[in-house]
């Protein structure tokens, strides 16, 4: 059923989002060097790997780090970088990732290759399991200011009480946060 549900709200969001997803690629073409969309690998389902896209708002010499344990982020965004992150508009082409089946609506933010300690935690406690979401249980519950341990415990909430009526208050709850632009610190 969620796989069904994934499929439709892709459809009708890639459908309602087209215009706009077509402005911002050529937005970020005109406003900085190299490709529009940013392929990350990322760690999804049962720990494997898959190439993530988003729009690029970072410049393309950006060390393949989470943003939060770069030195200076701010020095490394496109001139339209920062408005994608804190809208979190950058993250529209990932709706290619839910209809290819590599990642849903709902589930935990999946993680950078690189961050082992996160992928070991998820791993322990079980939440590997589950498809990488576009936004989750953790995400509306601090995004980016919910400390590793932290991001785990509510991933594993979640695991514990999916149900397509979270899934539902979950999407909403992260469109409200979104436009109030909360939580967002990179």
């Amino acid at each position: 059923m969620k796989r069904f549900l994934d499929l439709i709200f892709a459809a009708v969001a890639v459908l309602l989002l087209l215009l706009p997803m077509v402005s911002i690629a050529i937005l970020v073409g005109l406003t900085s060097r190299g490709p529009v969309l940013y392929w990350s690998a990322r760690v999804g389902k049962n720990n494997c790997v898959f190439q993530m896209p988003k729009f690029r708002s970072m410049r393309i010499d950006t060390p393949a780090l989470a943003t939060h344990l770069l030195e200076n982020p701010e020095c490394y965004l496109t001139p339209i970088g920062g408005f994608l992150r804190k809208s979190s508009l950058d993250e529209l082409p990932q709706l290619w990732s839910i209809v290819k089946g590599d990642m849903s609506f709902v589930g935990p933010r999946p993680a950078l290759f690189n961050q082992q300690d996160l992928i070991d935690m998820r791993t322990r406690a079980g939440v590997q399991v589950l498809l990488p979401g576009l936004t989750g249980w953790a995400q509306i519950n601090g995004r980016d200011d919910v400390p590793i341990p932290r991001k785990v415990a509510l991933d594993l909430e979640y695991l514990q009480h999916r149900s397509v009526l979270l899934d539902l208050k979950i999407i909403t709850l992260t469109v409200l946060k979104v436009l109030r632009r909360e939580n967002v610190t990179h």
